[in-house]
């Protein structure tokens, strides 16, 4: 080994083992780096319970609200509560159709939260199909409700005659010929809207002419439909869920009830039914409507006789308020006293009397009304003058009620309106 490193070292012997040996490969110089790593730590928001209890401002449970925080939601039971896990600090919003909406900050104290929820008070006018057709009858409409209390509109969609007004992809209304499109509610509800109104569609239920003509095995009598058969519920109740989709707030369902009268007589002779049975009946739809109308956002009305807010039966029609108001958000009674059977409060004519009827009326329906529904009524604006039908306002704002006035055509007068606040002026004073 001393003599191959002597050799290896001795000056030319290096030279002459390069010239034979193969060459040598240089390698690359290899540089050393050293890396540091960093890691990052993301520290997610803090995720709490929400909990806590809807209530009316009576302190009354209030089912049925929605409460919303962040991503998450759910509906509030039969108690009122509500419960949302994993939820961050977040505005939560809680809704509830016919019901004024409301928002509170959560910054996720512990502890339930109790919200109120006050009623949406309505104050409005009946828009039938002719007068939302007439784009002059329709603007002055709108201007009313621009210079008075009236906050809402009740468009007819489906009338007690049996016509559609609108242009509808519910097919049984254009196979029974009742589909004739007179006016477009999507543009109309937008028009509407721009005002900050509440929109309702109002719906005939039982009493339609058409359909009994052309359904003669789903007719009761006259020109009434059968409301014990659950297959007579479709056709109103897809009229009912499209109108919520078009845009309207709430669905107001008119004849929802048996026949009254000589036509009521005859149709208890040909199928006898008692009163638990009419009124099982009427319950079964509006139960069945709100099942549909609700997912959808829309509240459910009903319009039912004045006279059975004071009446200890349900007068041979299937309404009584214990029951209805147990399963829909307004009931509507039709407090008209030119309706009213001469005698009635003791007075000889009870059209003269105006408030003194709407009075009796809302006494009686107030004291019999169950659940959490929202009474608002009907007053007649037709046959009476301005001060007249203020009267009848006066009695409901008295109570704290909302109110619709109905007008067989339509026509009301400005004087007859509370009046608003003053429009603002651009215009700059004087």
């Amino acid at each position: 080994m001393t003599a191959l490193l002597a050799a290896a070292c001795a000056p030319g012997a290096a030279e002459e083992e390069n010239e034979q040996a193969a060459p040598l490969t240089t390698l690359p110089a290899v540089t050393t780096t050293t890396t540091t790593t960093t890691t990052t730590t993301t520290t997610l928001p803090p995720r709490f319970t929400l909990e806590g209890t809807v209530v009316t401002s009576d302190g009354v449970p209030l089912p049925g609200a929605v409460v919303v925080a962040g991503e998450a939601s759910t509906v509030t039971g039969a108690d009122g509560a509500f419960l949302i896990e994993d939820v961050p600090e977040s505005t939560v919003s809680i809704g509830r159709p016919a019901w004024e909406p409301s928002e509170v900050e959560f910054d996720g104290s512990p502890g339930p939260l109790t919200v109120t929820l006050e009623p949406r008070r309505v104050r409005a006018l009946r828009v039938i199909g002719d007068a939302a057709a007439d784009s002059e009858t329709f603007a002055s409409l709108l201007s009313m409700a621009e210079t008075s209390e009236i906050n809402a509109l009740v468009f007819d969609t489906k009338d007690e005659g049996g016509l559609v007004h609108y242009a509808t992809e519910v097919q049984e209304a254009w196979d029974i010929g009742a589909a004739e499109p007179v006016y477009d509610p999507v543009a109309l509800i937008a028009s509407a809207r721009e005002r900050e109104l509440y929109v309702i569609a109002r719906i005939s239920v039982f009493e339609d002419p058409i359909r009994a003509k052309q359904r003669p095995e789903h007719k009761l009598a006259g020109s009434w439909i059968d409301p014990t058969d659950p297959e007579n519920w479709e056709y109103p109740l897809e009229l009912a869920v499209e109108a919520c989709r078009l845009g309207f707030d709430e669905v107001q369902f008119d004849y929802v009830r048996f026949p009254a009268g000589q036509t009521g007589e005859a149709a208890r002779r040909r199928y006898p039914t008692t009163q638990a049975e009419r009124v099982a009946a009427v319950v079964g739809f509006l139960t069945a409507a709100g099942e549909r109308l609700h997912p959808e956002g829309c509240a459910v009305a009903a319009d039912v006789f004045g006279i059975v807010m004071s009446s200890p039966t349900d007068q041979g029609i299937g309404q009584r308020p214990e029951e209805l108001s147990e399963v829909v958000d307004v009931l509507s009674p039709m407090v008209y006293p030119s309706h009213y059977d001469d005698g009635w409060l003791g007075f000889s004519e009870p059209n003269d009397h105006p408030a003194a009827v709407v009075a009796d009326a809302l006494d009686d329906g107030m004291a019999r009304m169950g659940g959490t529904a929202l009474l608002r009524p009907w007053l007649q604006a037709f046959s009476y003058s301005s001060a007249s039908i203020l009267a009848e306002i006066d009695e409901s704002e008295q109570r704290g009620l909302g109110w619709m006035l109905w007008n067989p055509g339509s026509r009301y007068s400005a004087d007859a309106l509370p009046a608003g606040d003053e429009p603002e002026s651009d215009a700059e004073s004087p």
